[in-house]
């Protein structure tokens, strides 16, 4: 170390305190640092301003797709497996967050989906959507209204328990009546689709006298605006929420991956009801959401799946937003 940087009169003291560190490290019982691994994690739920509102983002858990080369089509699955690990993630297991938000207007609790509840069909990492609520401090006899994307497992899933008792006793619910009626018609019983049509039925038959249905383009509750956005559902929508001049649109499904269908939209999705028609609506709403840098909440993104888009290439690009851990 050059004299320069340390003053003669204190070099030779900076020198000896050193030796005298080294040699307490060496010896037997000298201070190392120990401490029970803590084998725990933070609560699952994050908290941000939107305007005059406040947007409580909160999980159901990871949910495992499995072999992504099985459910993203229309590429070769090594070049699957090679977007994958350019972009530093497992090629062998597609793993999906759940990010449900809980936005607060001030005079009512607004929830978008539900996770999958109390089904296991994708493993049992999912269905934490009320152990999340209780780390938040949410009641869920607080939520006034749920809003559906459309009603898949992992979106209706938690509306109801296993028993069909309501999970939020006082909240109406919100859909498209398109795909309300498409998954509680009996002609899905017979299709490969039979455990979405079984899980809608679950979570929605018992809460039929409050479901309100929405149409395109309404503002159905103050802040709340439908977007159709049809294809991996036959009324899948997705949804602009604004409060005091600030937005965000709710993405639900339209797109499942920040890589392999937000870069590459024009791949398609095995679970999608209508492929074709699904990168139709991709491409279409996600050009408008970049042209207009419209702040967006991922269902399915990297925790807590809040972030922009801009267009890249025949793709986007998603930039995920720093979270915000001091406010005020």
């Amino acid at each position: 170390m050059s004299n320069l940087l340390i003053p003669s009169t204190s070099r030779r003291g900076f020198l000896s305190g050193a030796a005298a560190l080294a040699a307490g490290a060496a010896l037997p019982g000298g201070a190392l640092a120990k401490a029970p691994l803590a084998n725990s994690q933070v609560p699952y739920y994050y908290r941000f301003g939107l305007g005059q509102a406040e947007v409580t983002v909160v999980s159901d858990g990871p949910l495992p797709l499995g072999d992504p080369g099985s459910s993203f089509l229309g590429l070769p699955k090594e070049q699957v497996y090679g977007l994958l690990e350019t972009n530093f993630l497992a090629k062998d297991n597609v793993v999906l967050e759940q990010n449900i938000p809980i936005v607060n207007f001030g005079d009512r609790l607004v929830m978008f989906d539900t996770g999958m509840g109390f089904s296991k069909a994708f493993g049992p990492t999912t269905g934490r959507l009320l152990k999340s609520m209780q780390e938040a401090g949410i009641d869920p006899a607080s939520i006034d209204a749920i809003v559906c994307s459309h009603a898949h497992i992992d979106h209706t899933g938690g509306i109801c328990s296993a028993e069909g008792k309501p999970n939020f006793p006082n909240a109406q619910i919100y859909i498209s009546q398109v795909d309300h009626d498409y998954w509680l018609d009996d002609a899905r019983l017979g299709t490969p689709f039979k455990a979405f049509g079984d899980h809608a039925r679950a979570n929605l038959r018992p809460v039929r006298d409050r479901i309100v249905f929405f149409k395109d383009g309404q503002e159905f509750l103050p802040g709340i605006t439908a977007i159709s956005a049809p294809g991996h559902s036959p009324g899948h929508t997705i949804f602009n929420v604004s409060s005091g001049g600030k937005s965000f649109v709710f993405l639900g499904d339209l797109t499942h991956h920040p890589i392999l269908l937000t870069e590459n939209p024009r791949v398609e999705f095995a679970y999608d009801w209508d492929p074709k028609m699904s990168v139709q609506s991709r491409v279409k709403l996600l050009t408008m959401l970049a042209e207009q840098k419209t702040p967006v909440m991922s269902y399915h993104f990297a925790w807590p799946g809040f972030g922009n888009l801009a267009k890249a290439g025949d793709g986007f690009r998603y930039y995920p937003a720093a979270m915000q851990m001091l406010r005020g």
